[in-house]
């Protein structure tokens, strides 16, 4: 695909997808429904006036996935460079950069990980302290030292 076509379907699925989320366009699909509905009795609700609005929504819910999918994976992809931005520029752990590449089992490798820094945290006596994972079980371990040595 060459980049005028791909450049033009980008800026024509955001400003659709703009568009056609604004309640003027909700508005504009129920009147165009109820002026269906208010010409039934003139076409004797046959099947070509059925058919007329069946036609009519399935090509604009077929084409709309396109669009709005087109949107939606750009929002997503801005999205995912902001959050990669924050690691790396807060000094949390690096291994979350583009963690929406990996595999579904590594992303629940890492929900573990998670599950146990929350376990971590909770026998923290401040709960607005955070830390990395590495960090909170280093803590945890010298912390844990401590006490023992202390009791």
């Amino acid at each position: 695909m060459t980049r005028k076509i791909k450049h033009f379907f980008e800026i024509f699925s955001a400003r659709v997808t703009k568009a056609t989320g604004k309640p003027l366009a909700f508005i504009l699909a129920v009147v165009v429904i109820i002026a269906w509905a208010v010409t039934g009795p003139v076409f004797h609700f046959s099947d070509t006036w059925q058919l007329v609005i069946n036609t009519g929504t399935t090509i604009i819910t077929f084409l709309m996935v396109f669009v709005i999918q087109q949107s939606q994976n750009k929002d997503t992809m801005a999205l995912q460079i902001k959050l990669n931005e924050l690691i790396a520029a807060s000094g949390a752990s690096n291994r979350l950069i583009n963690v929406e590449d990996i595999t579904e089992e590594e992303l629940e490798t890492l929900k573990k990980f998670y599950v146990r820094l929350s376990a971590l945290a909770k026998k923290e006596a401040d709960i607005h302290l955070t830390h990395s994972i590495d960090e909170a079980e280093e803590l945890h371990e010298l912390k844990a030292k401590l006490r023992k040595k202390k009791g």
